[in-house]
Parts: structure tokens; C-alpha cells; sequence
């Protein structure tokens, strides 16, 4: 029964984090962040209390008038932080997002049609609209769109996103954008929002990546992946409350008079008419309405007196009337922005290019994009002239480009694809049948070994044995194709060494042992990097003299103990640790967190596969401090301090 139980919670704990790019159901983390910042500035509420009489004193002066007469138009940047590609969105589905907030605002959605008839008649056309940012604070011509890779894995609702200094990027003066943030999102929460009122620094809307897009274009995150969650976020961002207004039984209110009485929220796709106990005759609760929680294809309008609300944040002394004057969706100034040509590829090898094309004049900057002529998503990188070096390609591979100038009068259009092919290599040898520990097959020292990597599930194992008194080593892993890691073990199978660079940056592990024994050293790609054609090279160099671990060599990761297999990081941490353990073997483990005194306050239990294994756990409700992450067995025990700061 209790292995039962752990295996339940085991499952739970993994499935929320393997789910958090894709949630079970609409978490809205709005109010959550609303009360932390009312914590944290007691003033706060006085502030929203004001911009609270300022919305009911403009309802009244102008109660016969649903909306303003003029169109304001906002200007959006997206503010991209991404820790895997996947969650680095396209400029593409940045538009897509921000076409469908302006049809949603605008009440041109075509689900609008699905609006019961019985409130056709105060569905609103709330005459506001979006554009992507032409030019940045600094009067530059912008994209509206900026984007960072960060070694945070989720973010949650504490604001760490919008600050550089947590992993996140600095938010755009809010008096002239609206900032919306794309993350991974921690807890199943599809975004948040910062009510009018609250810091300027954090001001804006932060989204899940996969939530992102618009019905046409939708993202991966279903049922809410058409757009919708950003729509229900701006809503808040814009002064609207959730329509059943928070609160338990029948009390809660979201300040706006034509939307129903309801209970609590809705979920999926209610049918029409649909009461509660709160509003128990027809034609009961407006579960369409973007401010309840139903699936992103079932809600579709904002009623008159929302827009009413939203429309007051504009007028003369509203809170955002600034926004009235921006110019941010104004192009600087100068020549119009054309399309490059003459594009060329040269000094082709088998994992690199450059790419060249006819300057354009008076472009700033050049945006490239390349990809393997059978993917579907872009690499996207930039340049200052009008050339280019690639790294990191496949060897044999057919790719595509495109350049685009950036002017200052704006962005141009991207250029006509065109295509080069890297060269191809091989292998004697790929070692395709030394997948495990067991069939480690037998190398040579001081000699260039050539090997793949050659699909998602690959791992290469080697052994060599070293000679008195020649018993210091140096591996180097070179010539790498994808993201590729190495680890060395000794003779029980203990890991003593590791190298994890980035990218396609060669791996070197050192070890100044002074006996001659056996080791064994295991090659693999980094979350499934791998390629069919281009092999990497190995080379295990011995020598009686120790092998420099400094200089150069700087950042090589040099072990001489089983603590190598277990990493916890960052540290110091904020709100998450992320736990790498190297395992031996298949078996359980228990993973533990505890503090000075001893007492466990974070602890989980998980099998465990043979090599690298990957945890993530959740230390927000934490205070600041010093505590241990502890893994054990039943053969072994290993602990690491860490640093918590909130």
C-alpha cells in the first residue's frame, strides 16, 4: 500500500512538471500575483481604491456611452524568454497573438456569431487595438518583439520573468507599451497579469508560450492554445475582474452591472443556458465571456459595461491616458527598407557555412533565418553586415536561408530561399552496439577515435585502461554535431568525470589519477542531440605528468569523487532547483531537502534510469536560507548544500 501511495505522488509530482507547457485546466495566476504585491506594498490597495472611484465617477458622467468614440491603439512588446527552443515562439505567432486580440477586442471574432441573442445586444466593440512596436524607447526601429535564452526552466507568479537579473528581461517603459511576457510557467498557470495601480517596472502581462497565438494559428497548449488566455489577461490588465468576482457562494462581483450573477467559475464547453445557484433562471451565467475560465473555442465577448470599465483607464487623468500619446507604433522616420538579393553561400565544410547577400543601404542590421531544407521551424540569428557564419550544421544536409533588412523606417520583407548542401563525412566504426555499461567497447589511448551519435536514443560507451606511469588523463570530445555531453567513470562504475558546454562546444574532463586502473567513458546527446551523418572525434591522452587545469582549460569540469553525479542548481537559488543525477543503475531513489536543524522540508520519491536523470522541485514557499538537497539508496548517500534567496 505505501509503495503504492509513492508511486501515485511520484506520478502527480512528474506530471505536473512534464505538463507545465500544457496544462489541464485554465489557471489564471492574476490574483495570486494581486495579493502578493498588496503584501509587499501595503499602499497598493489604496492606489487601486482610488483608480476605483476615478472608473465609477467616468461611468456615471458618462453612462449613456458604452464606449469612447475614437480608437485607441496600444503598442506591444513581447518580451520572449526562452529555455528550450520549443519555447521560443516565432515572430509569427507574436502577430498571430496580436491579430486575435484585436478581432477579440473589436468584436469582429467570428465565434462572435455563437453570442446568445439574448445579449447580442450588449456585446462590445470595445474600440481598442494593438500593434507590435515599430520603434523601441530609445526611438529605434523595433520588431516589438526581444527575445533571451535563460537558464531558468519555469517561472512562476513572483514576477521573476520581467527582471534581467532573475533570468527574465526588463520591462519597457509602461507609460508608452504594454509588455507581455512569454514563458514556461510553473503550476499549470497559463498567465498572469498586473491590475492598474502596480509597479511600473512589472507592469504588463505574462503568457505561457504554448497558450500564444489566435484561432487560425493556434499554439500547443489545447484546449487553450487560440489566443484567448492573452485576451482574459489584457482584460485584467485593463481593470476587469474575473467575472464571477472571486469570492465564494453568490457575494463576489466584478464591478460591472450587465454581466450576470454567478457562483464559481466555468470550465470546458458549457451549454447554453446554464444556471447556478447564484443565477438559477434563464438565461442564467455568461460563460462565454472572456473574463470566466472556459476553453479558448467557448468564450467570445465582452459585454458594454467591461468595455465601459476598460474605456475609463483612457480618459483625462486615467491611469493610462499616456498610452493615448505613445508613438510606438510609429516607424522612425527615413528611407524605405528593401529586399535583399544576390544571396550566396561559400566555404561550405561539414558542419559550417557562410552566407553572404548585397548590402542593402541604409539597413541597421540584417535578420537571417535557416533550417534544414525537411524542418519546419526557422533558426533565426542576426547580423550587423551583410555576411554570416553558421556553426553547428549536419554534415551531408541540404539547408535553406532568407535575410530581411532592418531600416530604420521599419522592417523589410524577407528575401526569396535560397540553398546550399554541407559536405558529408563518415565513420569505420560507428559503435552502434555499445549502448549500456555491459558492452563498453575496448579503445586505444593517445588515438583519434570517430564515432556517431546517430539517433535520439544513442549512447556510446568506451573502455580503456591506463599504464604506470602514464596514469593522468585528458579526454576530448571534438568535432560535435548537436549539443553532445561526456562523463567518465572509474572501474565500479563510479562517475568521477564530466564536461556539459553548450551547444556544439567541444567537452574536455582532466583527471590526475596516480594509480593505472580501467575507466569507462559514456557519450550522449544532450536532451536527444544526435546526427546520422556527421561523427564526432574522441581522443583519451595519457601522460606521467599532470595535465594543466587552469588557463585555457578554465572551464573544464574536473572530478575526482562520486559527488560528480549529482549536480543541483542554481545555486543560490530563488524559486526552483533543478536536481542532475547520474545513476549506475536502474533503481528508486529518495530526494530530500532539509534545513540547518535537520528537519526535511521538501522531499520526493522516483525509479530512476541508468545514466543521466533530471528533477525539478518547487522551493517558493521557502523561506530564504541555507539548506542540503540530499540523494540516497540503498547502497549510498550524497548531499549538497544550498542557498536559497527569496
Amino acid at each position: 500500500m505505501k509503495k503504492l501511495l509513492l508511486l501515485i505522488i511520484t506520478v502527480f509530482l512528474f506530471s505536473n512538471i512534464a505538463n507545465a507547457g500544457n496544462p489541464p485546466k485554465r489557471i489564471c495566476g492574476s490574483m495570486d500575483n494581486l495579493n502578493r504585491l498588496q503584501q509587499e506594498d501595503p499602499d497598493l490597495k489604496n492606489r487601486m481604491q482610488q483608480i476605483e472611484s476615478f472608473t465609477n465617477a467616468y461611468l456615471k458622467d458618462k453612462k449613456n456611452q458604452n464606449t469612447i468614440n475614437a480608437v485607441i491603439t496600444i503598442p506591444v512588446v513581447f518580451h520572449i524568454v526562452y529555455n528550450t527552443s520549443s519555447q521560443n515562439i516565432s515572430d509569427a505567432k507574436c502577430q498571430a497573438q496580436i491579430n486575435q486580440l484585436n478581432l477579440d477586442f473589436a468584436k469582429l471574432n467570428a465565434d462572435a456569431a455563437n453570442i446568445p441573442s439574448v445579449w447580442q445586444g450588449i456585446a462590445a466593440n470595445t474600440n481598442i487595438q494593438f500593434c507590435l512596436a515599430k520603434r523601441d524607447p530609445a526611438g529605434n526601429s523595433s520588431t516589438g518583439i526581444e527575445r533571451r535564452q535563460t537558464t531558468v526552466t519555469s517561472f512562476s507568479t513572483n514576477d521573476n520573468i520581467k527582471r534581467t537579473a532573475n533570468g527574465g528581461l526588463d520591462a519597457w517603459p509602461a507609460s508608452s507599451y504594454l509588455n507581455l511576457w512569454s514563458g514556461n510557467l510553473s503550476g499549470g498557470v497559463l498567465g498572469y497579469a498586473q491590475f492598474p495601480g502596480g509597479p511600473a517596472s512589472t507592469d504588463g502581462v505574462v503568457l505561457l508560450y504554448s497558450s500564444i497565438g489566435s484561432v487560425s494559428s493556434p499554439g500547443t497548449a489545447a484546449p487553450y492554445n487560440l489566443g484567448r488566455t492573452a485576451t482574459h489577461e489584457v482584460g485584467h490588465w485593463l481593470n476587469l475582474y474575473h467575472i464571477w468576482g472571486d469570492e465564494s457562494g453568490c457575494s463576489g462581483t466584478d464591478n460591472v452591472g450587465d454581466t450576470p450573477n454567478q457562483g464559481p467559475e466555468n470550465y470546458g464547453c458549457p451549454s447554453f443556458p446554464r444556471t447556478d445557484g447564484c443565477t438559477s433562471t434563464s438565461p442564467g451565467v455568461m460563460f462565454m465571456n472572456y473574463m470566466d475560465y472556459t476553453d479558448d473555442g467557448c468564450m467570445y465577448m465582452f459585454t458594454n459595461g467591461q468595455s465601459s470599465r476598460m474605456n475609463a483607464l483612457f480618459a483625462t487623468g486615467g491611469i493610462r491616458a499616456s498610452l493615448l500619446t505613445s508613438i510606438g507604433c510609429q516607424a522612425p522616420t527615413g528611407s524605405t527598407c528593401s529586399t535583399p538579393t544576390g544571396l550566396i553561400s561559400s566555404s561550405i565544410t561539414t558542419n559550417s557555412a557562410t552566407i553572404s547577400w548585397n548590402a542593402i543601404s541604409g539597413a541597421l542590421s540584417y535578420n537571417i533565418q535557416y533550417k534544414t531544407s525537411s524542418a519546419s521551424a526557422w533558426t533565426i540569428t542576426s547580423s550587423t553586415t551583410n555576411t554570416k557564419a553558421l556553426s553547428g550544421l549536419s554534415s551531408g544536409t541540404v539547408y535553406q536561408f532568407q535575410v530581411q533588412a532592418v531600416c530604420s523606417a521599419g522592417i523589410g520583407t524577407y528575401s526569396a530561399i535560397t540553398t546550399f548542401t554541407t559536405t558529408s563525412t563518415g565513420c569505420s566504426d560507428i559503435y552502434e552496439s555499445n549502448n549500456s555499461s555491459g558492452y563498453s567497447k575496448s579503445i586505444p589511448v593517445n588515438t583519434d577515435i570517430s564515432a556517431l551519435i546517430g539517433n535520439s536514443t544513442d549512447v556510446d560507451w568506451f573502455k580503456f585502461t591506463t599504464v604506470s606511469p602514464n596514469t593522468k588523463i585528458k579526454i576530448t570530445l571534438s568535432n560535435l554535431a548537436g549539443d553532445y555531453d561526456i562523463r567518465l567513470y572509474n572501474s565500479s562504475f563510479y562517475s568521477i568525470g564530466l564536461s556539459q558546454n553548450g551547444g556544439t562546444t567541444a567537452e574536455t574532463i582532466i583527471y590526475n589519477a596516480s594509480a593505472a586502473s580501467t575507466y569507462y567513458v559514456r557519450i550522449y546527446g544532450y536532451n536527444g542531440a544526435y546526427s546520422s551523418t556527421q561523427c564526432y572525434k574522441l581522443r583519451i591522452s595519457t601522460s606521467g605528468i599532470n595535465f594543466r587545469i587552469s588557463g585555457q582549460e578554465e572551464n573544464d569540469i574536473v572530478t575526482t569523487n562520486e559527488e560528480s553525479s549529482f549536480i543541483a542548481y542554481p545555486n543560490p537559488a530563488h524559486d526552483l532547483i533543478n536536481i542532475r543525477y547520474n545513476s549506475t543503475s536502474t533503481g528508486a531513489i529518495n530526494v530530500r531537502i532539509f534545513d540547518m536543524i535537520g528537519r526535511t522540508v521538501k522531499s520526493l520519491n522516483a525509479n530512476v534510469d541508468e545514466g543521466e536523470n533530471k528533477f525539478s522541485m518547487d522551493l517558493a514557499d521557502l523561506n530564504k536560507g541555507i539548506y542540503f538537497v540530499e540523494i540516497s539508496n540503498t547502497d549510498k548517500k550524497l548531499v549538497k548544500k544550498i542557498i536559497l534567496e527569496n
